[in-house]
């Protein structure tokens, strides 16, 4: 993960985590940017750091930030039209089409019992309960997982499952509507949904994109070469500061 500084593209800080989820890495590089935030920044990230612990936290922290979800685009009329862009599959090539998968399972695909706090999987296998009274986006929620000595043999695992060659059990969340109070990611959606908001968040595609299309094109980082999270970390803050190093160059400090 890296943080850019807009005006010069400048890398102000950069981590290197081991997991898959980017939720959990706002935080931490905000925390380390703490010092060198003033009264008017403004940090911008894509939907995946949206949860609504982050924007908690943000709050808390008192950091002025804009962080899209994943519906953002879907509420903006200016992308209303976009499907009609996409590039279309060629009649040609093959005109007998792609087969068409069977239906994930939906959650109503599942026998829920909100009394009794149970639910049954379509295959009737019991789902345990990993939690009761979540909160999902600032919805109330009941989440069930299954066991994995239901799932890994059960014959549904292609319809119940996205990735049944990976994901070993199904995730199942019921929701019972929005807990009281607005929440913070309602509060952020119609700050982002505001013109202000978009002419903001908008600007983040020109200062961080260009940084990750030079270090992955220009200096060819498709892959990290050594291993472990200490040594990847140094690794990718080394391509960070040639980064760096570079845009103090072209703007005559070499001089």
């Amino acid at each position: 993960m890296a943080a850019v500084d807009a005006k010069h593209q400048i890398i102000v800080e950069a981590q290197a985590h081991g997991t898959g989820s980017e939720q959990e890495l706002l935080i931490p590089v905000v925390t380390a940017m703490k010092g060198m935030l003033k009264d008017d920044t403004l940090i911008t990230a894509d939907a995946g750091y949206h949860s609504e612990a982050n924007l908690k936290e943000l709050a808390e922290l008192e950091v002025d930030a804009l962080i899209a979800d994943n519906n953002m685009r879907s509420r903006d009329e200016r992308f209303a039209e976009q499907d009609k862009y996409k590039v279309l599959p060629d009649p040609i090539h093959d005109k007998g089409g792609k087969p068409r998968k069977a239906a994930r399972y939906q959650p109503k695909d599942f026998d829920y019992d909100p009394r009794a706090g149970t639910c049954t999987c379509p295959a009737g296998k019991q789902l345990y309960s990993n939690g009761s009274d979540c909160t999902i986006n600032g919805y109330a929620a009941a989440k069930f997982q299954g066991a994995q000595r239901d799932c890994m043999p059960c014959t549904h695992r292609d319809r119940c499952l996205l990735t049944p060659q990976k994901t070993k059990v199904r995730q199942v969340a019921f929701f019972r509507g929005k807990k009281d109070g607005e929440s913070y990611t309602d509060k952020m959606k119609a700050r982002i949904d505001s013109p202000e908001g978009r002419i903001q968040y908008g600007q983040r595609f020109a200062t961080v994109e260009p940084v990750f299309g030079n270090l992955r094109h220009n200096k060819q980082l498709n892959r990290f070469t050594l291993r472990g999270r200490t040594k990847v970390d140094a690794q990718w803050k080394l391509y960070c500061l040639v980064h760096n190093i570079e845009k103090l160059a072209h703007h005559g400090y070499a001089q």
